[in-house]
This record gives C-alpha cells, sequence and structure tokens, in this order.
C-alpha cells in the first residue's frame, strides 16, 4: 500500500515537474501518483509509479490566442467527472493515509468526503476563462473549488508571502541538481551562446517556434535549442529541437536566456538558476497573462522578440535559491506522523 496517493494535473507539465520536486524531498515515504499525457511520460521516465490514467481537455490556441475557452470549460466538466470516477476507484481499494492534489480537485472531492487527509498544491485560487453570460458556469465551478479548498487540511502555494487559514505559502517549488552549470553545457553541447525556447507540454505555443524561424537569421552566433515536448517532436532544418526531455530545469539551468511560455514553474526554475528568460503568455489565457505580467510582459511583446533577446544576453544572471520543495514536502510529512 502507498501512504501518498499524488494526483497531478496533466493539463501542461508544470504540475508534474514540480510534484517530482516535492516527491524528491519525501525520502522513504510511499508514493503513487495518478496522471496522465506528457505528465504521466515525464514521471515514468524517472521511475516513479505513476498511473497513466487522466485525458486531459486540450486548449484551442491559433496565432498565440486560446480561442472558445466556454467550450474548453464545457470539457473541462466533463474531464473532472471522468477522474472523480477515477480517483474514486483508487481511493477507495487503497485506502491511502493521505491524499495529494496538484489541482487535480476531483481526487480531494472523493478523499474529503472519505475524510482521508488532503493537501492541495495549486498557484490559483480561482479561474477567469470567461466572460459574459457563460462566465456563471465558470463562477459556480468557482464555487464548489473553493469550498474544496476549504475542507483540505493544507493548500500549498509555491509562491512567496505570508500564510493564512490553512493556506501556506512556502516559496517556488523546483527540482534541484547536483550538476554544475559547467558540465550541464558540456553534457548538452551547448558551446555557443545558447536560448532555449521552451514551449511546454502541448503544440499550444508553436508561435513562438515560428516567431523564432522567423528572427533566427539575426541572432548572429547565437545557438537556438528548442524543446517542444511531446506533441511537436519533429526536426526542423535551421534549429535544433531535443523534443520532449525530463530534465528542462538543467536545461534552463546551462542556457544563457529562456524564452518561454508562461507557465508557473518554468518561471520559477528560471529564477531559481538565475537564467535570463522572456515569457509570453497565451493571449486570453489569464494565468499565464497574470504570471508574464509579474514579470514585466505581454503578449505583445512577441513583436520585439529580437530586441528582448539581445537585451537578455547582456543581462548577468541572478539565481534566487529557495527551498520551497523540502517545505513542501515538510506539510505532507506531518500529516503522515
Amino acid at each position: 500500500m502507498f501512504e501518498v496517493e499524488f494526483f497531478s494535473s496533466p493539463i501542461g507539465l508544470g504540475h508534474a515537474t514540480r510534484d517530482i520536486a516535492i516527491a524528491n524531498s519525501l525520502g522513504g515515504i510511499s508514493i503513487n501518483f495518478v496522471t496522465g499525457d506528457g505528465a504521466a511520460r515525464i514521471l515514468k521516465n524517472l521511475d516513479f509509479n505513476v498511473e497513466d490514467l487522466y485525458t486531459p481537455p486540450q486548449f484551442i490556441v491559433e496565432g498565440g490566442s486560446l480561442k472558445s475557452p466556454a467550450k474548453w470549460l464545457w470539457s473541462y466538466y466533463s474531464y473532472y467527472r471522468d477522474c472523480k470516477k477515477i480517483s474514486q476507484r483508487i481511493i477507495e481499494s487503497r485506502n491511502p493515509r493521505v491524499v495529494v492534489s496538484d489541482e487535480d480537485f476531483a481526487s480531494l472531492a472523493v478523499a474529503q468526503d472519505k475524510k482521508i487527509p488532503t493537501v492541495l498544491v495549486t498557484d490559483i485560487l480561482e479561474t477567469r476563462f470567461t466572460r459574459g453570460f457563460v462566465s456563471f458556469i465558470e463562477k459556480k465551478m468557482n464555487k464548489s473549488m473553493q469550498e474544496i479548498i476549504k475542507k483540505c487540511d493544507t493548500v500549498i502555494l509555491p509562491e512567496d508571502g505570508n500564510d493564512e487559514d490553512n493556506i501556506k505559502r512556502v516559496g517556488p517549488i523546483v527540482r534541484q541538481t547536483r550538476h554544475s552549470r559547467e558540465d550541464l553545457r558540456e553534457e548538452f553541447s551547448f558551446v555557443k551562446k545558447t536560448i532555449l525556447v521552451a514551449i511546454g507540454g502541448t503544440d499550444a505555443g508553436i508561435f513562438l517556434v515560428e516567431k523564432m524561424l522567423e528572427i533566427l537569421p539575426k541572432m548572429g552566433e547565437a545557438e537556438i535549442i528548442l524543446v517542444t515536448g511531446p506533441s511537436l517532436n519533429k526536426k526542423f532544418e535551421t534549429i535544433r529541437n531535443l523534443g520532449f526531455v525530463d530534465n528542462l530545469h538543467e536545461m534552463i539551468y546551462a542556457a544563457d536566456v529562456l524564452v518561454s511560455l508562461a507557465g508557473k514553474s518554468t518561471i520559477d526554475e528560471a529564477r531559481e538558476y538565475g537564467t535570463p528568460a522572456i515569457f509570453i503568455p497565451i493571449k486570453g489565457h489569464f494565468e499565464q497573462e497574470d504570471n508574464a505580467k509579474e514579470q514585466g510582459f505581454v503578449f505583445e511583446d512577441i513583436n520585439q522578440l529580437e530586441k528582448l533577446i539581445l537585451e537578455k544576453l547582456e543581462e548577468k544572471r541572478n539565481p534566487q535559491r529557495g527551498n520551497g520543495a523540502q517545505r513542501a514536502a515538510d506539510i505532507i510529512r506531518d500529516l503522515l506522523s
């Protein structure tokens, strides 16, 4: 029997990567992950116990803009119901000591009904995908989400700040490396000034790749490296594409500049390792737009990407080390004691 059932949202890879950081800090505790898609793949690659059971809805992104958010929200509701059936079967059969969820609210609802201690890892406390008439559906979903949040033993936020009620702000949760930057650059064959372009776990960031191909002739001697994830594993004639990797944090550390979508975990990894970075959000994706704004970027910055990259190539590295993963692990460990 596993002591912890860890339900990790497969909507993007950022949930899985920070959950890996937590799990690595929970040495000696048996953990089973439940997730799907690219998140399951990265966990399997790293030899975690994982069940690939979730099939997440995909965002529709055209030209960098989120399309049909109301349609996606309805797909998410159907996905939530499927996840609830799956998590109920697992929790009833295993009866874990603690259920940890990274933005998988279905498993929390099941565990709370069965009086099992619950921990939520999240960087959002409400969603804002829709406007107008259809937003009433999202408001109802937010209300249900807030009720689940209140019932959690602990809610872990990977950000700096003060604790309140059951919410614990532990700081960024980031995977660690035991390698020096010089060793990583040699391992990855990063010889020239290296611009790393990461577009996440889906093809939603293809617009960033297209822009980089457009400005490539203006990048001089710098080398552009793509990490395009599991959905766009193809070769390009003029740019080296590494496809899907399970150690993006090390590549961020090794790179001279990062260009990425504005996912929370990627932002935190760039901050941890001090790599100058540019974050372009998906237009209309409230979470990414909020994340990018905190870093000083907006979607329209894609139109001055060449200028921004050249500026970042001159910027000094400023690593900001933290211990968010260990603090999160300690919270979970305390529930097991």
